[in-house]
């Protein structure tokens, strides 16, 4: 948590309150304490996720308590339900090894973003935009972002941009330092520890509003969204059958594809915050990648071609995961797969019926 510390006087200003999501670990929970001791927070270990389902679902709660995996980066799906409940202006994600950057505010960033009427429009030809055409690199070079389709890049290049803004429902920030690369291209690039020579040092546009059709891999380390889309918001679940790394990537093209059914914009670009990502091996990033790399190819294909029904995100989201479940066998034969994807259904559909009961 030494990095809400040095945000600490902005969250301080903004009246935040800081839910952090953990594994229970009371050494570690010890030297956050310290750290956090000026800002109005909570922790959510595995016991006390367990104590929240069981005090607002009884005797039901083991199985809706199933949606959170363990040990992994989706078990921010939890503190998206804290919220659900509690009703705040604006939701910002963060990881632990974000910093602030330079002339940047976190909140009023995300908060600019999400309520000005600024921005400008991009569409593109192979439906995914590479936000790193807005990052400023150290090197001239052609980089995509983790989770951005390896199929569609031949035609990415061809964009679209119109002079059209708007409120978002969500905003994604970007960064300095290491960007948020797959392990593939890390390794490409000389990379052993999990990063590698290429930094980001700025951005080109305060904010690009993605546009209707076209897709970006949302990256959660840095990103602010509204109440209203937690319903159509959850992470999907990961660190499962071998298979990591994607859970917001899928959940961002979900949310995505319901934002422009419901005519709803989604933007990226403006706060940056610097992102000091640890050593780690790049290898095992890869294991844990690349049966997700295979899924990622076709399952944005399937959510795409997808006319989805309902006029709130609950039921474009319970449409997506009932038009989802007639295409999986077919598009996917092999039973990993498969076996996969259909548990991410299940769980969706429990998502579902959590907010359900949270009214």
């Amino acid at each position: 948590m030494d990095n809400l510390k040095a945000f600490e006087s902005e969250l301080l200003k903004q009246e935040c309150k800081v839910t952090v999501i953990d594994e229970g670990d009371s050494t570690v929970r010890n030297k956050n304490r310290k750290l956090l001791s000026n800002l109005q927070h909570g922790y959510y270990g595995p016991s006390e996720r367990a104590e929240w389902f069981k005090k607002r679902f009884g005797a039901s709660y083991e199985k809706l308590l199933s949606v959170m995996p363990e040990r992994c980066h989706a078990e921010t799906s939890f503190g998206f339900l804290v919220a659900y409940e509690e009703n705040p202006d604006v939701i910002i994600e963060i990881d632990d090894d974000v910093f602030p950057s330079a002339g940047h505010t976190l909140v009023n960033g995300h908060a600019r973003n999400l309520q000005s009427n600024d921005g400008k429009t991009v569409n593109c030809r192979g439906k995914w935009y590479n936000t790193m055409e807005n990052l400023t690199l150290t090197r001239n070079v052609t980089i995509y972002p983790r989770g951005h389709p390896y199929g569609t890049r031949a035609d990415d290049a061809d964009s679209i941009w119109k002079n059209t803004g708007g409120k978002c429902v969500l905003n994604m920030g970007l960064w300095t330092g290491t960007p948020d690369l797959d392990a593939l291209t890390i390794l490409y690039n000389g990379g052993m520890n999990g990063k590698c020579n290429i930094k980001a040092t700025g951005y080109q546009k305060d904010k690009v509003i993605v546009g209707k059709g076209t897709y970006f891999p949302v990256c959660s380390m840095n990103t602010a969204f509204l109440r209203e889309i937690i319903p159509a918001f959850y992470q999907s679940y990961s660190n499962f059958m071998g298979i990591d790394r994607f859970d917001d990537i899928w959940s961002g093209v979900f949310i995505k594809k319901i934002a422009d059914h419901l005519g709803r914009r989604v933007s990226l670009g403006n706060p940056l915050a610097d992102h000091r990502k640890r050593p780690r091996d790049t290898f095992k990033d890869l294991r844990k990648e690349f049966e997700g790399m295979v899924i990622n190819e076709k399952l944005w294909k399937l959510v795409d071609e997808i006319e989805l029904e309902g006029s709130t995100y609950w039921d474009a989201y319970d449409s997506l995961t009932q038009e989802l479940e007639k295409r999986i066998s077919q598009a996917f034969p092999e039973p990993l797969y498969q076996k996969f994807l259909k548990v991410q259904l299940r769980k969706m559909k429990l998502w579902l019926r959590i907010i359900d009961k949270l009214g």
